[in-house]
């Protein structure tokens, strides 16, 4: 039997294709999604019956397991608790997107004890899971509304090609489905890219969109710090910052993104593309750190959401941060280990600007020291 093709861009209102979504999946049915990389097989994980019917579907075999498509990194470490730092920061920064996590899951702590045996067996063997954040609106309003998360794969037939539109979703394992959501082509037109991911490690086992020689980058140690208009504390402190991280690990400064640490700074109130005061400038001069070509940037979700650790100035700012954020209060402090303020320097003499920066270097010579970099 044909399955019900549901065009997702002539449809007037795509809450009742969601709908339709869930109580297929919900049934035990399979449902062809759309998502950023190529058309997935779905079936609810907490269906048995229906994750049997990927296999069969695909013809695949069970020793190759399915991936569970969450809604969020926080969903994540529900279902793999130990979730490790690489892993965090990799999530962090990709999802939703195109890269899928193979992460130890600790199943005696982990949600995935909540699923049927089979299921368990089918996504989750030799104490991994494969955790996916699809970058479709589609299959994420689905997961907002289904009980629990759904086994993913690939659809297509076992060892085929990709399929990158629905109609060759359909031509490889149509009779199978029972729903089949179609918006088009793909936007990348390839498979996500496979990372297995330990707290201090990372193994690339596919690759695909992402590329592998993007994974370094994107796995290091983000440090933001942030002031005001970042246009002299928080680029003083940036450099300062990259100058002591690498008397810690024994580089040279230019060598300390090739070590796995990032460090900006960016303001709560900065407009972008400003350059640093002249007297933060002659400052960070005379320590022989160059901020000529500084650009000023403001606090961005992307920046809060990617950063591992989040240095404010002063209280007002962290306060400012947490409201607008308040998932990255655990990430973030202030400069000062005292946690008092280091205040604004702007329009005063040239050698409140030195003090301002003896303060800042202070400060963070204490906060590297409690640093452990991975």
């Amino acid at each position: 039997m044909p399955p019900i093709v549901i065009n997702l861009r002539k449809t007037e209102d795509s809450r009742d294709v969601v709908h339709r979504a869930v109580q297929t999946l919900a049934e035990g049915k399979l449902v062809v999604f759309p998502t950023e990389t190529v058309y997935g097989l779905a079936a609810s994980a907490r269906r048995a019956d229906g994750v049997r019917r990927i296999f069969e579907a695909k013809g695949r075999s069970h020793n190759s397991p399915l991936a569970l498509a969450i809604r969020s990194v926080e969903d994540a470490i529900d279902y793999a608790p130990t979730l490790g730092v690489k892993a965090q920061r990799l999530a962090r920064r990709c999802w939703p997107g195109p890269i899928t996590l193979v992460v130890k899951h600790g199943e005696d702590e982990s949600l995935l004890r909540q699923l049927p045996a089979e299921v368990r067996a089918a996504v989750a063997p030799n104490g991994e899971v494969g955790l996916r954040v699809p970058a479709h609106s589609a299959v994420l309003d689905v997961l907002h509304m289904l009980a629990g998360p759904i086994a993913l794969t690939s659809a297509n037939l076992s060892g085929q090609p990709d399929a990158v539109t629905a109609e060759e979703a359909i031509r490889s394992i149509g009779p199978h489905v029972g729903l089949v959501i179609d918006d088009g082509p793909c936007r990348y037109g390839q498979p996500s890219t496979v990372v297995r991911a330990r707290d201090d490690s990372y193994e690339c086992l596919r690759e695909g969109v992402v590329p592998a020689s993007a994974l370094e980058r994107l796995a290091s140690m983000l440090i933001v710090i942030v002031c005001t208009g970042n246009t002299c504390r928080s680029p003083m402190a940036e450099v300062l910052l990259r100058k002591l991280v690498a008397e810690q690990l024994g580089c040279k400064i230019e060598e300390v993104e090739q070590r796995g640490v990032l460090v900006s700074s960016a303001g709560v109130s900065a407009a972008p593309g400003g350059g640093a005061a002249p007297e933060a400038i002659s400052t960070m001069k005379e320590r022989g750190l160059d901020l000529v070509r500084h650009e000023s940037q403001p606090l961005t979700e992307k920046l809060v959401r990617q950063a591992d650790l989040i240095l404010a100035l002063t209280g007002a700012h962290r306060q400012a941060i947490i409201r607008r954020w308040p998932e990255a209060s655990t990430r973030t402090f202030l400069v000062q280990p005292d946690n008092t303020d280091i205040e604004d320097p702007i329009g005063c003499p040239m050698e409140v600007y030195e003090q301002c920066a003896n303060q800042i270097e202070e400060a963070l010579r204490q906060r590297v020291k409690e640093l452990k970099f991975t």
